[in-house]
């Protein structure tokens, strides 16, 4: 897998987080060390689950490397289409505090779709430190970001860049799928 492939997979992954860095930028006071606190949580999270996900998935890598590139495929795509519809149904509950009650559920929900992409990447034995640095780079900048946008501008963006992310997820997926059927 490339690097831009790794920075696409980063920046849909991250979408989850920036659209809940958003909500936290509309319910801050002021812009201060918070701000770098909620993209550390984000970061974090979305850095460790790969990782984890990448242990499991070699741990099963021998039962399901002729069908790996249907399960990419399915994964990404499951992972894309959810996050389109998470859209529609309840908004996140938006407050400034960044303590780790608040913090740790906003950060494991927002980073599951990274722990399926850690399985993803033991299938397609990718080596797993840089997408983790990627991943966990990325995620940090735009919920930064996320929550600048939030603070400034307020709901604007929040539905368009989960939809952008989930289209993206789906669309590498879909690659994945295409190049080991050798279509493309």
């Amino acid at each position: 897998m490339g690097i831009i492939e790794i920075l696409l997979i980063a920046v849909g992954l991250a979408m989850d987080a920036f659209a809940v860095s958003i909500c936290k930028g509309l319910s801050m006071k002021k812009l201060n060390y918070k701000t770098l606190i909620i993209g550390l949580y984000f970061g974090l999270f979305q850095a460790l689950m790969p990782l984890i996900g990448y242990l499991l998935g070699t741990s099963f890598e021998s039962l399901i490397t002729k069908i790996d590139h249907w399960i990419a495929f399915a994964l990404l795509s499951i992972i894309g289409i959810n996050m389109i519809v998470e859209i529609f149904e309840k908004e996140e509950e938006k407050d400034d505090k960044v303590n780790f009650k608040t913090m740790i559920p906003l950060a494991i929900a927002t980073s599951i779709d990274a722990l399926a992409i850690g399985i993803t990447l033991a299938f397609l034995n990718t080596n797993i430190i840089l997408p983790v640095i990627i991943i966990g780079l990325v995620t940090l900048i735009l919920s930064i970001i996320g929550v600048i946008i939030g603070y400034k501008f307020g709901h604007k963006f929040e539905k368009q860049s989960q939809i952008i992310g989930g289209i993206i997820l789906i669309v590498i997926g879909l690659k994945i799928l295409l190049e080991h059927l050798k279509i493309i």
